[in-house]
């Protein structure tokens, strides 16, 4: 029998949840880039990019079960009292008992998801990274502080303009190349941002530095 199995009703309320990794590192994306986080990778994504660098996330069954008071303790036992929930697609899952928690010990709260979920838990920093595939509800157009999309091809600038429109006025705005074409696609971002400067270039510096 499965961890998932097992501990299938505690999921359902939020009070296990299943972990690729969790890691203590720097943010190497978006507004908050460069600032040390700790990172809580849950498990299990019904979106399905194919430029995903973390594939091996998307199977549930793969990975391990904790309770939200092992998870808290991953993050308490660091130095730092910001902590990324990320995916995968976090939102899959309750998250108002974790973020409880978290709150509750003064830790500072980021998620980053597709929005493609209803949103629960409690978020100091709310990063919506639209997929096509699955496009995001309203209520994360609403809630987001950031909005990031990745750029594989010229195209997707479209897409980008398209959820820009969505989102508040204050939400900052990143165009991110996507990783295994950023050698391509890169050039044409730095004159897109330049000729239409809302927008903010977000770079994975935590792939130029070869850390987590």
């Amino acid at each position: 029998m499965s961890g998932i199995t097992i501990h299938k009703k505690d999921i359902k309320k939020g009070l296990s949840l299943p972990v690729m990794e969790h890691f203590f590192s720097i943010q190497g994306e978006g507004f908050h880039s460069g600032k040390a986080f700790y990172f809580i990778r849950i498990a299990g994504c019904d979106v399905g990019c194919s430029w995903c660098d973390v594939k091996e996330s998307w199977e549930i069954e793969n990975h391990p079960v904790y309770d939200i008071h092992q998870i808290l303790k991953f993050i308490t036992n660091s130095k730092v009292n910001r902590v990324v929930i990320t995916g995968g697609e976090p939102l899959m899952y309750y998250l108002d008992p974790l973020c409880i928690k978290l709150a509750k010990k003064g830790i500072l709260t980021h998620i980053e998801t597709s929005g493609s979920h209803p949103i629960s838990g409690i978020w100091d920093w709310f990063t919506l990274s639209p997929k096509k595939r699955k496009l995001p509800n309203e209520e994360s157009y609403q809630k987001a502080n950031e909005l990031k999309i990745i750029i594989s091809r010229l195209n997707d600038l479209k897409f980008a303009e398209s959820q820009a429109s969505k989102v508040s006025k204050d939400c900052k705005l990143f165009l991110q190349p996507e990783w295994s074409k950023s050698h391509l696609i890169l050039p044409i971002i730095i004159k897109y941002v330049k000729d239409n400067p809302k927008w903010n270039i977000s770079l994975q510096i935590h792939k130029f530095m070869n850390i987590l």
